[in-house]
């Protein structure tokens, strides 16, 4: 099957291959996962060309996790998601604070891909990385799902 309408983009951040001569590159579903990620990473402002592109999660880190910021969180986005990523239909968010009083809060994000019907789910945890774990990278998950 044919999928090159799903997209296609250089890997963030950028990562030059000198086995190919070039950008490693995103496709399909991986490319939309990579999306995703750079949206909820993003602080709007940052991007010159589109400066209310982003997800201001940022504001919320030092937050009490009641139901205000639950609410608030999930709402950040929604709202992205919905302005900035066309190719899926998103189904819900859900927050999953199981590690609360470790600081982490995983966003799980389910979503379907409009162009197949795929149902995936996206999962970005959303913490403070403390200076001595800076140069740790955070793996995310993205999975379809079983239903």
């Amino acid at each position: 099957m044919n999928l090159t309408f799903l997209g296609r983009g250089w890997s963030f951040p950028p990562t030059f291959n000198l086995a190919i001569n070039g950008v490693e590159m995103r496709e399909q579903e991986d490319d939309i996962a990579s999306s995703l990620e750079i949206l909820l990473t993003t602080m709007p402002g940052e991007r010159v060309m589109l400066p209310d592109f982003g997800c201001n999660m940022a504001e919320l880190i030092f937050e009490n996790l009641d139901t205000t910021t639950k609410t608030l969180l999930a709402d950040k986005i929604e709202s992205a998601i919905l302005y900035y990523e066309p190719r899926i239909d998103l189904e819900k968010v859900t927050l999953n604070t199981a590690r609360e009083l470790e600081g982490v809060v995983l966003i799980e994000i389910t979503y379907r891909v409009r162009a197949t019907n795929s149902r995936f789910n996206f999962v970005f945890p959303f913490y403070k990385q403390e200076g001595t774990d800076i140069n740790l990278t955070t793996t995310l998950n993205v999975l379809p799902d079983s239903n």
